[in-house]
C-alpha cells in the first residue's frame, strides 16, 4: 500500500474505533503525545481523550465521509477529512455534525500515527 492508502485506512480505522469505543485500537493510531483540539478550543491530550470515550462522555454512532485530502512529506503528513459524524458529547443530545478534522501525522517505526488534530465544522 502507498502512504496515502495507509493514511486513508488509518482515518477509517480511527472512526471505526471511536464508534466501537475501542480505546486500545484507537490508542494505537495516536502518538504518545497526541493532542485533539475540539470545536470549542479545548485541547485534550491522548490519555484524557481515550478516557472520555471509554467512560461515555464522548459517544460516536456513525460517520459518513464526504472528502479526505492527504499530503505526504517524508515521515510527516497532513490529513484533512470532512465527514458527517453522528455523536452525543458532554451530555448533549445526539446530533450529526459536519466535522472537519485537520490532522498532522508522523511515521514512527514505519507506522503512521496521528500526532495532532483540530476539529471544526464545515
Amino acid at each position: 500500500m502507498t502512504d496515502k492508502e495507509l493514511i486513508q485506512s488509518l482515518y477509517e480505522s480511527m472512526y471505526g474505533a471511536m464508534i466501537a469505543k475501542d480505546t486500545v485500537a484507537l490508542g494505537r493510531l495516536l502518538t504518545g503525545d497526541s493532542v485533539l483540539v475540539h470545536m470549542t478550543g479545548h485541547r485534550q491530550p491522548r490519555k484524557e481523550y481515550l478516557s472520555e470515550i471509554a467512560s461515555g462522555v464522548l459517544n460516536y454512532y456513525s460517520v459518513e465521509t464526504d472528502s479526505l485530502e492527504i499530503t505526504v512529506d517524508g515521515d510527516t503528513a497532513r490529513m484533512v477529512g470532512r465527514s458527517r459524524v453522528n455523536a452525543a458529547v458532554y451530555g448533549g443530545s445526539r446530533h450529526t455534525w459536519r466535522l472537519r478534522m485537520d490532522s498532522q501525522l508522523r511515521k514512527e517505526n514505519g507506522v503512521w500515527r496521528i500526532a495532532y488534530s483540530r476539529a471544526s465544522t464545515y
